[in-house]
């Protein structure tokens, strides 16, 4: 893999670590704003809703953009909202502050998968997406923790100025790996699908059934994410010191899984599928079961970290085959359905929690896993292994993206 795919992963970290680390400090800023757990964890979905509808927007809008200029907007940007979470007086600035680093984030991670698919092979889309999830999956390992810990020992505005930090160090190697060129020329445009066209490919059924069911398996993971630290505390009687653990295990869970469908999505996606998500349904029941014992519900955390990113990462990859024929805005897709579960799915966990406790949003994410199941029996046909045009994936998103 190349070295400027490492690099963009290094970006998604940082972003990755902001995304997540609110899983950490749900009750803490419930109880520094004055608001109920379920009101704060809806700065998840703030944040997600932001990336679902500004992912396509920014796609567009960045055809005619250099790659590098585009990423490093992104990024100045997103550590701008972090500055103003950081001093927010009120939820509602801070709910304000959360869409606008999401709006950042949709642009570079659209403009990101599409540079990074640009980089490989045409057949190994999967690879080169497990290698920048990577760094997301990583934040959830060492990032997210570490802003649990953070906030527990400075409060959880000091989180938010980490963050911010840390966008100079993902500056530096987006200038450092993404090599700077020209706009896209008129010709370069021309040269390729245009935008009418590749929003086209959104009536293609294959590429709906992938992005529905990446979006119900990502909804169930960050319904249940979301709302982990009540569960580890409140249900499993542990301290609170406990809750940066069960972040490290469900991120270093979810590295492993990610790591291994990157593997297999290529070439057996079905099988990652087919065998995940029965399993993926199975161990959100057995968490919700055996919540209450903390050995049990640390393994099972683990367990669910790898499954639900292992498939979920797999339904992701076949967004960006599916949606070949589209190279500027198939990376717009991907994140859309990414966000669309992970703006539903703590949505929905909010709910759970206010009507039916601590084990709700777990619940939530096995009832979303069922209907997964569902979909995917029912639209068998569309889940084979999509044709890739010759040419078309390999040469359009480096014409387009440069």
């Amino acid at each position: 893999m190349p070295l400027a795919l490492y690099l963009l992963a290094l970006t998604t970290f940082a972003m990755g670590t902001s995304e997540f680390m609110l899983a950490g400090l749900v009750p803490e800023i419930a109880d520094g704003l004055g608001v109920p757990v379920g009101t704060a964890g809806l700065l998840t979905s703030a944040f997600a809703v932001g990336m679902m509808a500004g992912a396509p927007l920014m796609a567009a809008l960045a055809r005619r953009w250099p790659a590098r200029r585009t990423l490093l907007g992104c990024v100045a940007v997103f550590a701008l909202g972090h500055v103003v979470a950081a001093v927010a007086p009120g939820f509602a600035l801070l709910f304000a502050a959360r869409v606008l680093a999401a709006l950042a984030n949709a642009g570079f991670l659209a403009v990101a998968i599409g540079t990074a698919v640009g980089l490989v092979a045409p057949d190994r889309k999967g690879r080169a997406l497990a290698v920048l999830l990577a760094g997301t999956t990583l934040a959830t390992v060492a990032g997210v923790p570490a802003g649990a810990l953070l906030g527990a020992a400075l409060g959880w505005r000091a989180t938010f100025w980490a963050i911010a930090l840390l966008c100079l160090l993902a500056a530096l190697g987006i200038v450092r790996g993404v090599p700077a060129r020209s706009a896209p020329t008129e010709e370069d445009l021309a040269a390729g699908p245009s935008l009418r066209t590749e929003l086209a490919q959104l009536r293609e059924p294959r590429l709906m059934v992938a992005m529905l069911l990446g979006a119900l398996v990502n909804g169930g993971t960050f319904a249940a994410f979301t709302f982990l630290a009540p569960v580890v505390t409140d249900v499993a009687g542990l301290d609170e010191l406990w809750v940066p653990l069960a972040l490290v295990l469900f991120g270093a869970g979810s590295f492993v899984g990610v790591t291994l469908a990157g593997r297999l999505s290529d070439r057996r996606p079905g099988l990652v599928a087919g065998l995940g998500s029965p399993l993926l349904l199975l161990g959100w029941v057995l968490l919700a079961m055996l919540a209450a014992h903390p050995v049990a519900l640390l393994v099972a955390v683990f367990v669910q970290g790898a499954l639900a990113f292992a498939v979920g990462s797999t339904w992701i990859a076949r967004v960006l085959y599916a949606a070949s024929g589209a190279p500027t805005m198939a990376g717009s897709y991907a994140t859309a359905a990414l966000n669309a579960g992970a703006a539903a799915g703590p949505a929905l966990g909010a709910l759970a929690i206010s009507g039916s406790g601590e084990l709700g949003p777990v619940w939530t994410a096995a009832g979303l896993s069922a209907v997964s199941l569902v979909v995917m029996t029912a639209a068998r046909p569309a889940r084979g292994r999509v044709r890739r045009p010759a040419g078309s994936a390999s040469t359009a998103p480096s014409r387009t993206r440069r």
